[in-house]
């Protein structure tokens, strides 16, 4: 059987401005596809701000150029154009605050209690960075936390509860967790094609779990190939992308067994398309 892959954009979620998007400023005919950096000029937003729709997936990514770069057909441009409250409305769902201290004030609490609220899992991180001490910064969305503090007002103020304490007496941090669920929930959202799924959920089990749920190497090069790219922000230099690299993989047994089981359920019908078409890989 051979293998299908296709290109895709590497190191990060969005493409940049290599991507081409840049150029031929002028009109453009109907049904043409634009670059990530002219897209996200005409969405009046900046190179973070459309990554973040991008994977957030107010903006849906076109078929790839020949080179692999990320394309967006006009139709979806004007789709999200279209939206009621735009552009206003567009940049408050894609609004992104860094660490405890900016956090903390969109809430209007302490950042010791809001780091305590993220570690217990309460509050979802949408992406990191890592920062000149290569300590993880979290990210979150400011309309998250705004609602946040709409629905769950006692945790703001009131005192600990049980299950918090017993958390923090663990020296738990649910936010590698949580931000990976989130993580693999999104990019399973853009594709159906059931080797990429199974990619996906490939993409954040430990090595030697992913080699004993696909012991054939052949089948686990394809999910190699077809496996995400670094998150958007990811960083590039070597220390500190090793610190982002130890975010990726699960960690929990029983976050390890989700992971696996879903990978079971995904290679079962990767497995049965590949049966059907004799190709293995997406069709």
């Amino acid at each position: 059987m051979k293998l299908a892959t296709q290109e895709r954009p590497r190191g990060g979620e969005a493409a940049g401005p290599e991507d081409g998007g840049a150029a031929a400023a002028g009109p453009l005919p109907p049904g043409a596809a634009v670059g990530g950096v002219r897209a996200a000029g005409e969405l009046g937003l900046n190179r973070s701000e459309f990554a973040r729709a991008v994977q957030l997936g107010i903006v849906r990514a076109g078929p790839p150029a020949p080179g692999g770069a990320a394309r967006y057909a006009r139709a979806e441009l004007e789709r999200v154009r279209a939206a009621e409250g735009f552009p206003e409305t567009l940049r408050a769902q894609v609004e992104t605050v860094a660490g405890a201290g900016a956090a903390s004030a969109v809430l209007g609490i302490g950042p010791t209690r809001f780091t305590r609220l993220a570690r217990c899992g309460h509050l979802t991180p949408v992406g990191y960075r890592i920062n000149r001490y290569r300590a993880v910064v979290w990210l979150y969305l400011a309309a998250e936390l705004r609602e946040f503090g709409e629905r769950r007002p006692a945790l703001l103020h009131g005192g600990v509860t049980p299950e918090d304490r017993e958390l923090m007496a663990r020296g738990a941090d649910l936010r590698p967790r949580r931000w990976r669920g989130r993580h693999v929930e999104l990019l399973l959202g853009r594709t159906a094609d059931l080797w990429e799924r199974a990619a996906v959920l490939a993409s954040v089990l430990p090595e030697e779990e992913l080699a004993r749920a696909v012991p054939d190497p052949a089948e686990r090069m394809v999910l190699a190939a077809l496996g995400p790219p670094p998150p958007y922000g990811h960083p590039q230099i070597p220390a500190a992308a090793a610190v982002a690299q130890r975010l990726l993989p699960a960690d929990q047994p029983d976050e390890v067994r989700w992971y696996r089981t879903s990978l079971d359920f995904a290679l079962t019908g990767a497995r049965a398309q590949s049966n059907a078409t004799g190709e293995r890989g997406p069709t």
